[in-house]
């Protein structure tokens, strides 16, 4: 399958989306996708880097814990002024992620996650859910 990507119309644009298979190959496309975008929009440094972490910990727990056979996953990123929201989208509205307090082997990416975004959450859809977070551009952690 290959990806389907709404490319902005400017570099300017505001907004990059895209539907990728609900593979650990489609979560890997989906953060280089983004690491792209993210550099077409100049931002860089630590801001980059921790929306790239952002976007690969949920895309990775999408592939693991949103995929439904023949569903793929969606990736929205929008810039506006000092932040970037990373939303992503997947088919299993009944398995919302929940950080773990002291995670042991893993469950480690929702606490990666809420250290690097000002804020996350959950919202549901039609069909699914979305998991988001806004990660700041002035800086990588916020204080």
């Amino acid at each position: 399958m290959k990806p389907e990507i709404t490319t902005p119309r400017s570099e300017c644009a505001p907004e990059f989306a895209l539907r990728l298979s609900p593979t650990p190959r489609g979560a890997r496309l989906a953060r280089l996708l983004a690491a792209h975008q993210l550099r077409e929009w100049g931002v860089t440094g630590a801001a980059a880097e921790a929306a790239e972490l952002v976007v690969a910990e949920l895309a990775n727990n999408g592939v693991q814990h949103g995929r439904v056979p023949g569903r793929d996953f969606e990736l929205r990123i929008g810039r506006a002024g000092d932040h970037v929201t990373i939303e992503l989208s997947d088919a299993r509205a009944e398995r919302r992620p929940l950080p773990t307090p002291e995670p042991d082997e893993g469950g480690y990416g929702l606490l990666l996650v809420a250290t690097l975004a000002t804020t996350w959450g959950v919202k549901p859809r039609q069909v699914g859910k979305t998991v988001w977070a806004t990660v700041p551009l002035a800086s990588a952690v916020p204080q």
